[in-house]
């Protein structure tokens, strides 16, 4: 939400059986009943958690338009949510958001795993990025 309350972003969790979790993330307010109407925006984009495989850290896949059926992917997410170090790559590798666990100025003093930086590259948009966030916490707690 901005700072007068107002949706930035609404997501929804796709419920087809599938092995791998999904969301589409709209621009502003969607309900459930306008969406199953078609009457709302077509999705921002789609969020595809990622089946975790041996030898990979990537924890999701940002495709544009609402649909993974061109199988391009616009963005990666990488590294490890529960340990709150994770990246976002734009399609040329480059970091264009990140999530680092907050440390502590004063020794001894240690947070927990919910106080954390966002880190967002000028070239991207912070509200999208904090959305990323929210649906990384749906997807793996």
């Amino acid at each position: 939400m901005d700072g007068s309350g107002k949706s930035i972003f609404t997501m929804h969790r796709r419920k087809k059986l599938t092995v791998a979790d999904s969301w589409r993330v709209f621009e502003g307010e969607v309900d459930e009943c306008s969406r199953r109407k078609k009457l709302s925006k077509r999705p921002v984009c789609y969020v595809k958690k990622h089946m975790m495989s041996i030898n990979s850290n990537v924890l999701a896949y940002v495709y544009y338009g609402g649909a993974s059926s061109n199988k391009r992917y616009a963005y990666t997410v990488e590294g490890s949510y529960a340990n709150r170090s994770c990246k976002v790559l734009d399609e040329s590798r480059r970091v264009v958001a990140e999530i680092k666990r907050k440390k502590a100025a004063i020794g001894g003093v240690s947070f927990g795993v919910e106080v954390f930086l966002l880190i967002v590259h000028p070239s991207f948009d912070a509200a999208f990025a904090m959305a990323l966030v929210l649906l990384l916490d749906q997807m793996f707690s």
